[in-house]
Parts: structure tokens; sequence; C-alpha cells
């Protein structure tokens, strides 16, 4: 595997907190609070489930994780950097230690499924890179090996474009884990997958965080499949926590009060992820 670009980390072992929240608050305008005095600690290798409707502020909490937003108040510490107060470089360091898997895949559509995966090694490398050959020899030997991992080896020359959404997903988990993060933060990786692609991906992601020890904060919206993928189980509504609690110590019933007057209209059967 090739290494990340050495840098000076902050001060961090490994058993404390990946992630240190407290009274984080959000406002993109005067009286629009996404988030509102949200605090919240993940311990390492915990696999964390964030529940809630669309607009709840999942998306927006994994976003202040990798430091794509600032709080407006409160911090935000993963592997001990402080998202609010961190340098440019500070913040680029941090995200070579931290995968982001998105619902939409972002892969580039044109060019081969193994050039997206040796994507996920830029933050560790110098210079502008064009066309698979351009990586050296190690990035695309390790991307082959995160392929082979989601089972699309023998798809790594095709373009992006002609897979289906499920494996371009499970293309997208590839190009996080070339990074070897310490957190993987999936944003509702599944919303739109059919049910069998749903169970996949969500299986690929429980796998890895299990083989490699990794902590999982992963948004959904359906409630099944928060259920049978999460641990921890961690509900929004209107950018507060209102649900907190091991998955084992949550029945449907518990899950779906996240949603409110609303829970019946967003469950979304599915397939079990495990």
């Amino acid at each position: 595997m090739f290494n990340q670009r050495s840098f000076t980390a902050p001060m961090y072992e490994k058993d404390d907190p990946v992630l240190e929240i407290s009274g984080l608050t959000k406002r993109f305008a005067p009286d629009v609070h996404a988030l509102d005095d949200v605090s919240l600690t993940v311990r390492p290798g915990e696999n964390v489930a964030v529940l809630g409707l669309s607009g709840s502020g999942k998306s927006t909490l994994l976003r202040h994780v990798n430091g794509l937003h600032r709080p407006t108040s409160g911090t935000v510490r993963v592997l001990g950097t402080d998202v609010g107060t961190a340098s440019s470089d500070e913040l680029r360091r941090l995200r070579s230690r931290v995968g982001f898997v998105f619902q939409q895949f972002h892969l580039v559509g044109s060019v081969s499924v193994l050039e997206n995966v040796c994507t996920g090694a830029l933050g560790g490398l110098r210079g502008p890179r064009l066309g698979l050959i351009s990586y050296p020899r190690r990035v695309r030997r390790a991307a082959l090996e995160q392929l082979d991992r989601v089972g699309l080896a023998d798809q790594r020359f095709q373009r992006a474009d002609t897979l289906s959404g499920g494996q371009q997903q499970r293309v997208a988990v590839a190009r996080a884990l070339l990074q070897r993060p310490r957190i993987l933060l999936a944003d509702e990786p599944v919303a739109s997958l059919d049910p069998e692609s749903s169970a996949q991906v969500m299986a690929l992601i429980a796998d890895v965080s299990r083989e490699d020890g990794l902590t999982v904060v992963c948004s959904l919206h359906q409630v099944e499949v928060a259920l049978s993928f999460g641990e921890r189980i961690v509900g929004l509504r209107s950018g507060q926590i209102v649900l907190d609690q091991p998955a084992a110590a949550t029945d449907r019933c518990a899950a779906m009060a996240v949603y409110g007057g609303m829970a019946e209209a967003a469950a979304v059967p599915v397939a079990a992820a495990r």
C-alpha cells in the first residue's frame, strides 16, 4: 500500500474519541438552523447510523466532520484536529484520513474504473495526474487491491459510466478505502439504489468496518437499513439529536419516532444489510 505524504499530526492517542462534537450550531441564514446545539462523541471502531428525513441535518453534520463546513458556534474535533480553527493545510491533512462516500458517487464516467479509484490517492501525491499511467505503479496496484476487495477487479478497465448504480457505489467505496482512512463517512450511500444493491453496498461497508477496525458514520433515511447496519443509532430531527442509543436497544417503533408525524411516509423497506 502506498503511503500518504508525511505531516505533523495533532496530538491524538489511539484510544481517544475519533470525533468529539460539542454544542455544534450551523446557520446558513439568521433564521435557518441546519444544526442546533448538537453534541456527539464517537469512539474508535464504532459503526454509527445517523437516521432522519432529508433536511434533518444529516449531510450538514457529516460535512462538518471533514471540514467542508465550519461551525457557526460550538466545536468539532476530529482525530485531534479542531475543524473550526484549522488552517487550510490542516484540513487537507485531516481529509486524507477521513474517507467520504457520497450519494451520487462522484465518479468520472468517461475514464476507467481503476483510474477513478486511483484518484483517492491524490491527497498524497505531488503534481497533477493525466491518465491512468501517470499514477505510480504502487498506487495502481493498491487501487486494484481495493477493487478486488469490493468485487470489481474484472471491471477495472471499463468506463465508470457503463456500470450499474450499485457497482458505481462500490467503486466509490474502493476509492475512499484507498486513502487508508481512520474514519469513513457515508452520506445516504444507498438512497438512489434498488433494494438488492442497497443491501450489497451496506454489507460491504459493514465488512470493511469490521475487518479494518474502521470508524463509520453513515447517514440514512431508511429505518430498516439503519437498524440492520448500525451498532449505534443517532436520530436527527430539525437539526437536533432526538435519539442516541445502541441499535440492539432500539426497536422499529423507537426509530420511527425520529420522523415524528411523517414516520410512515419516510419508511422504505429494504433487505437486511447483514
